[in-house]
């Protein structure tokens, strides 16, 4: 048996975890410099606001409702998400986790001593009592029928979040019910095709021959419809593959028009890059950086890019930071409105397989790259870095609604009053 246990428009919930006041209000969470929805709380999503549409647009409607309004706090999401994964985890031998809201518990031949149900409400109370984050438990065969499940608790019935597909009956109970495009792994374009053949909800795509629609679209959706079936296809790897391409790129806060300002966000972007490389244990032969005006705006457009190549692979920060700043001057065009920027590995090869040069002059310094990564793990990331990033950038990222990073700042612990 699979379980899949999700949270509950989770940015917004997280937004609520240390601020009851707000519990009972429309949440609305903001995408990068405060453009687009990205999440929206229950209470949000009944007054017809839509995720992913622009903020400017409802913000009337959104103040007319006392909603709450709040810019992305990744830290804040970050520490309770990796919370709410020990908490599940502690429910299962085998735990996968997904995405920064979602994971899958395999529990193979075991059984709970009480039904399956009372056991995912348990889960489900544990992370409320312990972290006050509203989470849905689906239960089934196969982690496809878990996502099933998963819908099922959320949309069907009593919509309690918790749904256990534990018999043909119950699965084709819900497959009935669920549009061919809520099946996890069908996209818009498949689903289209699929009606076209008379495909029309889940139940009818889980009674179709695999075969021929590996034929017709890919071993993928064969996967899909056989794991609907109760046949296991998905295997969790131990070790996920690591990128071929690693890119750090951002939109400013606000237009930039100083090459200064440019260089600060390119080498802060490169800072990143170099991280990444060291996490996966990667260097990098090629770098890309870029820079363009907003293509929606009516002023002069402008775009361009260019490559820097090292003598030897590198993911020493003060390479790819030189690079960055060096790159600057060519990137910079006078009395452009620019809108973006970015730096991009796009060769990359594993250190274990380095082939090094022996007559080569190596810049980088593996040691001191482990002792700042050790002290921004430590002590928060950006503790310690290059300075050509810049200290309190004016270009950074837009966040007028920011909450208090609870879980990562002295300076904004909680405070009661009692």
């Amino acid at each position: 048996m699979y379980a899949l246990v999700d949270a509950n428009s989770f940015y917004a919930s997280a937004e609520k975890v240390f601020d009851p006041a707000i519990r009972q209000r429309p949440v609305v969470v903001l995408t990068n410099n405060d453009g687009c929805i990205c999440a929206l709380c229950e209470h949000a999503k009944q007054l017809g606001v839509k995720k992913f549409g622009p903020y400017y647009k409802v913000k009337k409607l959104l103040a007319q409702h006392n909603a709450v309004i709040r810019s992305s706090n990744y830290e804040l999401y970050d520490y309770l998400s990796n919370k709410m994964m020990q908490v599940v985890g502690q429910y299962a031998p085998d735990q996968h986790v997904y995405s920064i809201d979602e994971c899958f518990l395999f529990f193979d031949s075991w059984r709970p001593a009480e039904s399956w149900r009372v056991y995912a409400e348990r889960i489900q109370s544990d992370v409320w009592q312990q972290l006050r984050l509203p989470v849905g438990v689906g239960l089934g065969a196969t982690p496809t029928l878990a996502k099933v499940a998963s819908f099922a608790g959320k949309k069907l019935g009593d919509k309690s979040g918790i749904a256990v597909l534990d018999t043909p009956e119950a699965c084709r109970h819900v497959l009935l019910q669920m549009d061919v495009q809520d099946v996890w792994g069908v996209g818009k374009r498949i689903a289209a095709r699929l009606r076209e053949q008379g495909i029309i909800n889940a139940w009818q795509l889980a009674q179709f021959d695999p075969k021929a629609l590996r034929k017709q679209f890919s071993v993928e959706l064969e996967r899909t419809v056989r794991e609907l079936n109760g046949t296991v296809c998905i295997k969790w790897d131990e070790e996920r593959a690591k990128k071929q391409q690693i890119y750090s790129t951002r939109a400013f806060g606000q237009p930039v028009t100083s090459e200064q300002f440019l260089r600060e966000s390119l080498c802060w972007h490169a800072e990143k890059v170099a991280e990444k490389l060291r996490r996966q244990q990667s260097k990098a032969w090629l770098l890309t950086l870029f820079t363009h005006a907003n293509p929606f705006a009516d002023t002069e457009q402008y775009h361009k890019a260019i490559q820097h190549r090292f003598a030897q692979p590198t993911n020493d920060t003060r390479a790819l930071v030189q690079a960055a700043s060096n790159a600057s001057h060519a990137l910079y065009k006078a009395n452009i409105k620019l809108h973006k920027c970015g730096v991009g590995a796009i060769e990359i090869i594993e250190t274990a397989h380095e082939q090094s040069d022996m007559f080569a002059e190596l810049a980088h310094n593996p040691k001191l790259m482990q002792c700042m990564d050790a002290i921004n793990s430590r002590y928060g990331s950006q503790t310690i870095g290059a300075a050509a990033k810049g200290i309190h950038p004016e270009w950074g990222m837009k966040r007028e609604h920011l909450s208090p990073q609870y879980t990562t700042n002295w300076r904004h612990l909680p405070k009661v009053v009692c």
